[in-house]
């Protein structure tokens, strides 16, 4: 109710629209309801979280191809299971197709071109995972655990191998339990730098050089091009030292050749000198000699007088094959006949 009797059309009602007052037409814009506008800056952000997210996602699945699928092969990791110089994993079966067959796989080359043969790998001797397989993850759960911590070998942590023995660990747990190798003799001085870096394998005890023989595995960009290098040098110098072996070995039979025949004749002395010896004849004792004679000869006699007091049919069937076999006619040939 408003003033002077009248009627005040001009308040709201309780929801606070004006399209409820008496005698008011409503438009458009009281109608339809249109989206608000978003400004350019949460239109950027959105943008930019989003690509955040594909990104994170991405790394996500480039983690599990790495630690749960075969490098060459992309199947699923299945032991037995190998590691390159490069820290790569692959299932062992793959690799020997590889090897067999290099245009089996069409971007072989490229994943493990430097892999010339099986003694470019090196098995590995994982720890299954105790745990229990739960069906709520949200990603697989890992296959193997380091055996120092337990941790998983997920792609969380860094994991490495060596090369000496093929166990696998986490750096963590092998840097905190890795302990020097021990000598039976005492060391030279021109060892100690030598001794400092050899320690001995939590798990088996072999004795491994930290510097040389520990091997990330999936390692980063940056840490594949240093192992690159390294796996380059340790093969560089290894065709050099087998080449140096060769070179001595040519050397030393132009020497030989130089020195003409007496070098022949030693060396075929020295041959002669290598062959073995026949083993000597088994000593025999006398009186055993006697006593073997003595009853074989009482063997034979009694052989004898038994056969002479045979009868004709039975001494006959002790008697050679063709011994007494009467001529065969025509006529009775292959036939059985009392007067043959």
């Amino acid at each position: 109710m408003g003033n002077d009797g009248g009627t005040n059309f001009t308040t709201n009602c309780t929801h606070g629209c004006l399209t409820c007052i008496p005698g008011s037409i409503p438009d458009r814009r009281d109608l339809v309801k249109t989206k608000a506008k978003v400004s350019h800056v949460s239109r950027v952000a959105d943008s930019h979280l989003n690509g955040l997210q594909a990104e994170q996602a991405d790394k996500q699945n480039q983690v599990l191809a790495k630690w749960f699928f075969c490098a060459l092969s992309k199947r699923p990791l299945q032991e037995p299971i190998v590691s390159c110089e490069l820290g790569k994993l692959y299932n062992k079966d793959a690799i020997v197709e590889y090897l067999l067959d290099k245009t089996i796989y069409g971007d072989g080359a490229t994943i493990c071109g430097h892999v010339k043969g099986l003694k470019d790998v090196k098995q590995l001797r994982l720890t299954p995972n105790p745990a229990p397989v739960d069906p709520n993850l949200d990603r697989p759960q890992a296959a193997y655990v380091c055996p120092l911590t337990l941790k998983e070998m997920n792609g969380g942590l860094p994991f490495l191998y060596l090369s000496t023995c093929g166990c696998v660990f986490s750096a963590t747990g092998l840097r905190a339990l890795s302990s020097p190798a021990e000598s039976s003799t005492p060391l030279d001085p021109n060892e100690a730098s030598t001794s400092k870096s050899t320690f001995s394998c939590p798990q088996c005890s072999a004795p491994y050089d930290r510097l040389i023989d520990v091997r990330t595995l999936n390692p980063t960009p940056e840490e594949e091009v240093v192992m690159r290098e390294a796996m380059e040098a340790r093969r560089a110098a290894k065709k050099a030292n087998t080449k140096s072996k060769k070179r001595k070995a040519a050397e030393l039979q132009t020497e030989e050749e130089e020195q003409g025949a007496p070098a022949a004749e030693s060396s075929d002395h020295k041959k002669q000198k290598t062959i073995a010896a026949p083993a000597p004849a088994p000593k025999t004792n006398s009186s055993v000699a006697s006593m073997t004679k003595k009853v074989a000869s009482s063997l034979a006699e009694e052989e004898a007088k038994r056969k002479a007091k045979m009868s004709d049919a039975v001494a006959s069937l002790y008697a050679p094959k063709n011994a007494g076999k009467k001529k065969e006619t025509f006529m009775t040939m292959g036939t059985f006949t009392r007067y043959a």
